[in-house]
């Protein structure tokens, strides 16, 4: 691990922290890209580990409760990276 990836994951500041995560995600999955994977295949493996990882911590309720707040972010463009004319 480079030494400011290492430098970042221990400050004590979470907005770094989930910075570098972001980054690390970013980095594989370009990486992935880059090895023929589909993104909508990529994208589905993504959510699913996310969410099994969410439940085991936080359990299915708690996930279940966060996920309906989704459509709404969603039609907000909260997860929206190009605008494109509807």
């Amino acid at each position: 691990m480079g030494s400011e990836v290492w430098t970042e994951l221990h400050r004590d500041d979470g907005d770094a922290q989930r910075q570098v995560a972001l980054r690390y995600i970013l980095d594989a999955w370009d990486d992935a890209l880059h090895d023929g994977i589909e993104p909508e295949m990529l994208a589905n493996a993504a959510l699913f580990a996310a969410l099994s990882d969410l439940i085991e911590i936080y359990g299915e309720t708690a996930v279940a409760k966060m996920t309906s707040r989704l459509p709404r972010r969603i039609h907000h463009g909260e997860f929206t990276l190009r605008r494109t004319p509807q």
